[in-house]
């Protein structure tokens, strides 16, 4: 069994693999080579260097497994090793303690203006005065994201007596195993921290989630930590918020766009930077390296997955026969958790009439529901998982009775007490429908943007959300109306040509007519 190497991997993970009897060919100073016969090796490890395509992964014909030393896998054609049944893994989990400890660095350095300090030195400068500090004891620390890294923060701060405020809204806190972490909203936690650290993964929901109204809640000697993802904070409006003294200072290690050379937040006033240096440890780029060869051994060896990021398949016919079910099962997942209204106890999946492939039909939906909170990292081969790590108990049912469609999805979410249904079918071979929404029928196709608005039933309320829409120049693309027997609620949903803005959802939600609106997204 051979594995090869096409960047640097250390010694000590190299040796995981040859004490197994597993050969190693370490190419990482000779690569692109054709000294290998790329059909001959079961194994190929690769940092971020060394791009995998579709053509060198067709000449691997014995390939098993494909392993990224670090995060990102831009650099790996994941749809064609999975087409070719080959496994893709990587290892998040190795640099968790760099980055909580580089937080933590940044957040020590801006309460003391170390960095102003410095450079008012090295021009010549003696400035004692200029630079006075703030103490962390006694001060309040918000943190954004409670997975891995935001826990191992709040563990490294919570030893300087600060308080401690927590935001995850798909965290309950019940579950949460540090008791001296406040849970609160994100809003109370902006107004209220003296310091704000971010560490969540970059979802359609969290991109921007920093822009100047939320900046506006803040304290003027607030600070700001970014070494999560880059564009988590809105740079344009965080430049804006740190020359005019709206807040007290920031710490970036990421940026929108990398390398941020030439970008407008090297302007502001009362910021440090650092290169994307989170994970640039001795400790982490060793940990990786031992980390994935131990996941590749493992899986070559005895068949355990680790840290997947495909489903690898030997009949890709039946992956492609089932395709439209599992991408409307994943738009089902992804509309559950816009709606929802708290972190989900329980997650029922039923399949009827000729859909029977229910465990698979479960995972899609897993995956859209999950990648909402956790982002692309969630797939089919760790949904299941991920699910139950959050404390999400999963139920699977095959209906055997008979049913108004030829097929049907049903998605039952439990959150508190209170149950949401969603029902899909697809008609035909390829025309997807959502067919029943929180107790509404309807005909609803999955795509695109849409405003999803709950109303009193009476008269006139199409017509005045479309003039409303109509004047602020957002064009309608379609309009779905539900309503059920003895309610005086309906249920509208608007499909888009383009995204309204805030403030347009919430004078439509200021309508008299109208409850609740709110946007989704299909795409």
């Amino acid at each position: 069994m051979k594995v090869l190497f096409t960047d640097p991997i250390s010694d000590e993970g190299k040796q995981i693999l040859t004490s197994s009897e597993i050969e190693v060919i370490d190419l990482s100073d000779q690569w692109p080579s054709e000294k290998i016969d790329l059909s001959d090796i079961q194994g190929w490890i690769v940092r971020s260097n060394t791009k995998i395509s579709e053509k060198l992964i067709k000449e691997c014909t014995n390939l098993n497994v494909i392993g990224r030393a670090g995060v990102g896998v831009d650099n790996i054609d994941l749809d064609s090793a999975t087409k070719n049944g080959v496994l893709v893994m990587n290892t998040p989990d190795a640099n968790t303690i760099s980055a909580a400890e580089h937080t933590v660095a940044l957040l020590l350095a801006l309460s003391r203006n170390i960095h102003e300090g410095y450079h008012s030195m090295v021009h010549g400068r003696w400035e004692r005065e200029k630079f006075i500090g703030s103490e962390l004891n006694n001060k309040t620390l918000g943190v954004v994201g409670l997975g891995k890294i935001g826990t191992e923060v709040i563990k490294r701060l919570n030893p300087f007596k600060m308080k401690i405020l927590g935001f995850d809204p798909f965290i309950k806190e019940k579950n949460y195993d540090l008791d001296y972490v406040k849970f609160t909203t994100l809003d109370v936690l902006c107004s209220n921290s003296d310091f704000i650290t971010i560490h969540v993964p970059k979802t359609d929901s969290t991109h921007g989630l920093f822009n100047l109204e939320r900046f506006k809640r803040m304290k003027s000697t607030t600070k700001i930590i970014n070494c999560s993802r880059g564009g988590i904070i809105n740079e344009e409006d965080l430049l804006t918020a740190l020359n005019k003294n709206i807040i007290g200072g920031a710490a970036l290690d990421v940026f929108e766009k990398e390398p941020a050379i030439n970008s407008n937040i090297l302007k502001a006033k009362n910021i440090l930077f650092t290169p994307h240096l989170g994970a640039s440890t001795l400790e982490a780029k060793e940990g990786v390296s031992k980390a994935i060869c131990t996941q590749v051994r493992n899986y070559l060896l005895n068949g355990k997955i680790g840290n997947a990021l495909n489903i690898p398949v030997s009949d890709i016919d039946q992956i492609n026969n089932l395709e439209p079910y599992l991408n409307l099962a994943e738009k089902m997942g992804s509309l559950h958790q816009q709606i929802a209204l708290g972190p989900a106890d329980t997650v029922s999946i039923t399949t009827s009439g000729t859909l029977k492939e229910t465990n698979l039909v479960a995972l899609a939906f897993l995956k859209g529901f999950l990648e909402e909170i956790h982002g692309s990292t969630v797939n089919y081969i760790n949904a299941t998982s991920v699910a139950e790590d959050t404390g999400i108990q999963i139920e699977e049912t095959y209906n055997h009775a008979k049913i108004n469609y030829s097929n049907l999805i049903s998605s039952d979410v439990e959150i508190n007490e209170n149950s949401l249904s969603i029902r899909g079918s697809l008609f035909g071979d390829s025309h997807p429908r959502i067919v029943y929404l929180d107790g509404f029928h309807m005909d609803l196709i999955p795509e695109g943007k849409a405003l999803l608005i709950y109303n009193k039933d009476i008269p006139g309320v199409i017509g005045k959300v479309g003039t409303f829409l109509g004047n602020v120049n957002v064009n309608i693309a379609g309009y779905q109306l539900g309503r059920k027997d003895n309610s005086d609620i309906a249920i509208g949903i608007v499909r888009l040509d383009s995204e309204p803005s805030p403030d347009i959802i919430e004078q439509i939600s200021d309508l008299d007519e109208v409850i609740s609106a709110t946007i989704i997204s299909f795409d």
